[in-house]
């Protein structure tokens, strides 16, 4: 009978058993016919001992070591002289021998699937001179099978997915036509046994979840035949008016869907788009709803799958419609003006109060409420138009001036009578035509000069015009000099017919001694109908001029004033005598007054308040609260400034001691020592700058102010008493008491 593979690798199992058990790990080593072996000091031997291997069990489990064999060499005569040594794989660790006997065991389970087989080296020594009496030879020890492992799934546990509805396969399916839609996954559970599933055999388990994928087996449907919205006539074009949905089993790409209208009223006043996050159909307005026009609409909407699959044709249509109606609901509505923008014209020149047009606006609800107009006055702000409530007509509430706004913009209101706050809004262009009201002028200020060298027709300047109206055909201005200046020797002027005219002179050489400056009074006239004209005044300067003919120096005043000085420094100079006049003013009516006694008369009832000036100033770094330099004297030291309009840092020093000189002198060295240094000084810039003279003199004919006199002071009072008002008042004794002769002795 012939074996199979696996019956036959069974059988050599049970073969190598029957000789384990039977004795067969005992059998000796067979002889060889190998050469004789010599020992040193003795003949050569014949070898008599060859290992080939031994078979051991895996998973031996007693509690003896597990006996593998036995190494014998025909030398051993059992008398004890031959000793056995084991080395290799596991020798000691795993294998020991008996060195008498030669019995060989294993120490420890032993577990196939870790090693399968040792290789170790056996020797037969002379027990006395440890010399070997064999040569060394190299033995196998194999590690039997058995079964101790069932059989396991390594990736386990496994998914797999197979579209629904799918023929037989390797994992077979045991219904036909599964259907996702009604269990789309199925847990399996997989055996595996060994030993071909025979009695005494292991096993091992893993699952396989198995998940129906989807195929688009299923049309979409919508759940209703009809459906029915209702929006207000107001609604915005673009606002939502309605979602609808058909359903599908399917998911993903099979259930993405398509809708559009197929028939109905409202073809181009709605339209359908997929939402493609819910498949939903979003119907939405395209132009604006009047209830008054149509009061509802029907639409037949169509919904289809994007992708069919042809196997799954036969189960129906793969798309499905519906009815949607939509009911227009009435909303109460602004005027509406019968244009969206009214262009007007009306000339600067017309009267107040006259028509520039009429706007008309309607009630476009079925009640149809007259309706008034106003004028919105943010778009008015001069009130220069008015409007009729009732007609709607525009005129003129002022005078236009097309120079000032040449265009009006402005808004006019619609409302309900019979509700206000129902605003319509119409827009109005007024343009205001132009009229020639503006007579022509110099297009600049001109700075003309002539130098004194000039020639005869030497053209010193060339003028324009401009005029702020603005005729259709252009501007033609027409120059000339007036009739008082036509006959002048000084100058003459050409018309260039450009709009432009040149000024020339008519004589040889101009002096500014003579004359410094020159007044041409010029006529300009437009080509407006009718013409206005205008006489513009031309300034001509005499200047010294270099050889090139440029200006240098323009002002007659240079030849009369002294050097250094301008007109400028001269008004400065001035007004510092008026200031230092109203000075001298209020000292002599300060010396007037007369100093009132510091203790009065009992008789003398005086009363007086007393005001508190809880203010303790900025300190030495206040530089905002008080200007110092009204404190500044003839006597203090100044250093040397660099610039005139910058003032100057004034050192303090301690007071001096000096004689008192009249005012008026003191004023009038103090003046002339700031010219001076003004006048000499090398930092300075050319043009002239405003001297400031804050001086204050040497002393007041008023004297002290202090009830408390000085030292120096004649007062008869006696303030002895001091001494008695405590130590803080001890100072004001010593200063003011008897004793103040030996104060500053």
């Amino acid at each position: 009978m012939k074996l199979g593979k696996v019956e036959f690798c069974h059988f050599l199992q049970l073969i190598a058993l029957v000789l384990c058990f039977s004795g067969m790990s005992q059998a000796e080593l067979s002889r060889s016919s190998s050469k004789p072996y010599f020992q040193s000091g003795r003949p050569r031997t014949k070898r008599s001992w060859v290992w080939n291997q031994f078979f051991v069990l895996e998973e031996y489990m007693g509690s003896d070591p597990l006996y593998v064999g036995k190494l014998h060499s025909d030398v051993d005569k059992g008398d004890g002289s031959i000793k056995y040594i084991l080395s290799g794989e596991g020798a000691s660790s795993i294998f020991i021998i008996d060195e008498n006997t030669g019995d060989i065991h294993a120490t420890k389970r032993l577990d196939r699937e870790e090693q399968a087989y040792y290789t170790l080296r056996a020797q037969a020594l002379d027990r006395l001179t440890n010399k070997p009496v064999e040569p060394e030879s190299e033995f196998v020890i194999k590690i039997q099978d058995i079964n101790d492992n069932e059989p396991k799934f390594l990736d386990g546990p496994y998914t797999a997915g197979i579209p629904e509805m799918s023929p037989v396969g390797v994992i077979k399916t045991a219904l036909p036509n599964m259907d996702r839609e009604a269990k789309d996954q199925y847990l399996l559970v997989i055996q595996a046994k060994d030993m071909v599933g025979q009695n005494g055999g292991l096993s091992g388990t893993t699952s396989v979840t198995v998940t129906l994928t989807d195929v688009n087996d299923n049309p979409p449907r919508f759940p209703r035949r009809s459906y029915q919205y209702n929006v207000p006539e107001s609604l915005p074009v673009a606002s939502v008016v309605a979602r609808i949905k058909a359903a599908d089993a399917d998911i993903g790409a099979n259930a993405e869907m398509e809708y559009k209208i197929v028939d109905g009223d409202g073809l181009g006043i709605f339209k359908i788009s997929v939402d493609k996050d819910t498949q939903e159909g979003i119907i939405t307005i395209q132009k604006d709803l009047d209830f008054e026009a149509k009061t509802s609409y029907t639409l037949r909407i169509e919904a289809a799958n994007k992708d069919a699959d042809p196997r799954f044709l036969s189960l129906g249509p793969f798309s499905d419609t519906t009815t949607v109606k939509i009911i227009v609901e009435d909303v109460d509505e602004p005027p509406v003006f019968s244009s969206p923008l009214y262009p007007m014209e009306v000339s600067e020149a017309t009267q107040v109060g006259n028509i520039i047009g009429t706007v008309a606006a309607h009630d476009p609800d079925s009640s149809n409420s007259p309706v008034r107009y106003s004028i919105d006055r943010n778009t008015d702000l001069e009130r220069y138009f008015n409007i009729d409530a009732n007609s709607g007509v525009i005129t003129t509430a002022k005078s236009l001036d097309r120079e000032t706004n040449a265009v009006h913009n402005i808004t006019v209101l619609a409302m309900e009578s019979q509700n206000p706050s129902q605003v319509g809004r119409g827009y109005v262009t007024i343009a205001i035509l132009d009229i020639n009201d503006n007579a022509p002028e110099f297009a600049m200020d001109y700075e003309t000069t002539v130098c004194e060298n000039a020639q005869p027709g030497q053209v010193i300047q060339k003028i324009s015009a401009v005029d702020r109206d603005e005729p259709s055909n252009g501007h033609q201005f027409y120059f000339s000099l007036t009739t008082d200046a036509t006959n002048n020797h000084n100058f003459s002027l050409k018309d260039n017919k450009d709009n432009t005219a040149s000024i020339l002179t008519r004589r040889n050489g101009f002096r500014r001694q003579e004359q410094s400056v020159y007044y041409l009074p010029i006529f300009i006239m437009d080509s407006g109908s009718p013409s206005l004209s205008s006489t513009n005044t031309l300034t001509i300067r005499v200047c010294d001029c270099d050889a090139d003919g440029i200006a240098q120096t323009c002002n007659a005043e240079a030849y009369v004033l002294p050097a250094g000085l301008s007109t400028g420094a001269l008004i400065a100079i001035l007004a510092c005598v008026l200031t230092l006049l109203v000075l001298i003013l209020l000292i002599v009516t300060m010396r007037r007054r007369k100093k009132e006694p510091l203790i009065f008369d009992e008789e003398r009832d005086i009363r007086e308040n007393i005001v508190r000036y809880d203010d303790e100033g900025g300190g030495e770094e206040d530089t905002e609260a008080f200007d110092m330099a009204a404190l500044r004297n003839l006597n203090v030291i100044r250093d040397t400034k660099t610039r005139r309009d910058v003032t100057p840092e004034i050192q303090f020093l301690s007071r001096p001691t000096f004689k008192s000189i009249p005012d008026n002198v003191i004023f009038r060295e103090f003046i002339w020592e700031r010219l001076k240094e003004a006048d000499v000084d090398p930092c300075a810039p050319p043009y002239d700058s405003l001297q400031t003279y804050a001086f204050e003199g040497n002393g007041s004919v008023a004297e002290s102010l202090s009830s408390l006199e000085s030292i120096s002071s004649n007062s008869d009072q006696n303030y002895d008493y001091l001494s008695d008002w405590g130590p803080r008042f001890k100072r004001l004794a010593d200063m003011y008491g008897t004793g103040q002769e030996t104060l500053y002795s």
